[in-house]
This record gives C-alpha cells, structure tokens and sequence, in this order.
C-alpha cells in the first residue's frame, strides 16, 4: 500500500458526507505505519470505541463495532484474512455509500479487532495459540485472498 496523507485519507471516505470526513478521528502516527506490508489501513476511534475506519486504495469506509465486551463472547474468524487472534474478531458494519447508507442500508463482514490481518498473513505479528490455521498455500495466495475479500466488502458498501 502506498503511504497516504491525513488529506488523502479523508477525501478518500465513500460512506459519509465530506463534513463527517473532516471532523473524524484520523492517527497521527501515520508516517510510522509499515505501509510495504499493508493491504489497507484500519483503526479504532479512541474518542468512540463503537467507530472504527479503513482504508483501502482510493477508498475509505466508516465502520461501527459490536460495544465493548460484545466481541468476547463468541470465538470467530476474520473474513479477510481467515486468521482468529487473541485481539479478537468483530462484525464491522459499513453503512452503504450514496441513497442506500441514506435509508440505513449496510453490509458487514468480520474483521479482525486490531485491524491487523496483512501483518498476520505476513508473520509480522502473532495472532496467539490457536489462531492461525495451518495452511499450504502461498503467502501470496494469502495476499491475493485478502484482497479479493477486501474488494468484495468494499464493492458491496459502494454499490
């Protein structure tokens, strides 16, 4: 992924109005991200832990959490990555771009908590005991994988 300014973020968001944009939570630390190793960029707002926000490409969504705790009480598997880590997996909701998000129409898919599935295919970061499957394919079978679920949720949102 190519590394993306705080501007290119928020011009970048298709499921909220432009003043939504620029009034939410974006990290400041982006210049320290491992953007060689992300497929996207997602994060948490710590101002409001039930919003979460990806990046991905040319386009961004604004996602809602299970509350807190919500997450815990049942066992999942990412659907990007397929990986289970010890930080959790949660249903992200996106409400859809354009007159559909409108009337409250959203699509959901799980992710992982921390938003760290590039960095688990990549074994860059340990998702815990028990939280990867073994697998036989390529890592970049793995990345082609993740890619096409990313684009699926993000085409789903957008439509």
């Amino acid at each position: 992924m190519k590394p993306l300014t705080e501007q290119e973020i928020r011009a970048a968001f298709v499921n909220c109005s432009k003043g939504e944009a620029t009034r939410l939570y974006v990290p400041r630390d982006l210049s320290d991200q491992p953007w060689e190793e992300l497929d996207y960029l997602g994060w948490r707002d710590p101002r409001a832990p039930q919003r979460a926000y990806l990046v991905a490409g040319d386009q961004a969504l604004v996602l809602r959490t299970p509350s807190a705790g919500a997450e815990r009480m049942r066992r999942s598997m990412c659907s990007m990555c397929t990986v289970s880590p010890l930080a959790g997996v949660s249903l992200m909701v996106a409400p859809r771009a354009g007159a559909a998000g409108k009337r409250g129409d959203s699509v959901g898919s799980y992710f992982c908590n921390d938003f760290g599935c590039s960095l688990y295919l990549r074994g860059k970061r340990d998702p815990g005991p028990g939280g990867r499957l073994p697998e036989t394919i390529s890592l970049e079978d793995k990345v082609e994988r993740l890619a096409t679920n990313l684009t699926a949720f993000l085409g789903r949102v957008a439509a």
